[in-house]
């Protein structure tokens, strides 16, 4: 039952919702794109002449990809439930952004330009939003569902 004295989900939260959403989004088509790639003949024998370090590498990535998207997914119905604990999960996964594109950056073969752009919005994101969610009394008496 949801408590009456809660505020609702509104004034500065909405953004970071959106931005929750808009990632939600964005991970869930490319996910599908992963699968559809993944599926066709012509992916399926070049992973068949991969080595197994490789296929290894591809199959990690794939698990952590899905996970990411059962974990975006969760924490937006948990976010539209008032849970008590959304604050910190929201930083938890506003890290885990941050940390995949930090091993983007240094570890795939992308322009720098390109690298950097994809570091810079999980950057901005979590410098707006982490004080804010450690700070607000407004998120501190909006999630209190438990």
């Amino acid at each position: 039952m949801s408590d009456n004295s809660a505020e609702r989900i509104g004034g500065w939260l909405l953004g970071p919702l959106a931005w929750l959403i808009v990632q939600l989004i964005s991970i869930c088509i490319t996910l599908v794109k992963f699968g559809y790639v993944l599926l066709t003949p012509n992916t399926l024998s070049l992973i068949k002449e991969m080595g197994a370090a490789n296929i290894t590498l591809l199959a990690l990535s794939f698990l952590s990809f899905v996970a990411m998207c059962y974990y975006t997914l969760w924490l937006t119905i948990a976010f539209f439930k008032r849970r008590h604990n959304v604050p910190k999960h929201y930083i938890i996964w506003l890290m885990i952004g941050v940390l995949l594109a930090v091993k983007a950056f240094a570890f795939s073969p992308i322009s720098d330009d390109l690298a950097v752009r994809q570091l810079l919005l999980p950057l901005l994101a979590a410098a707006l939003i982490v004080p804010y969610f450690k700070r607000s009394q407004r998120v501190k008496r909006t999630f209190t569902n438990a």
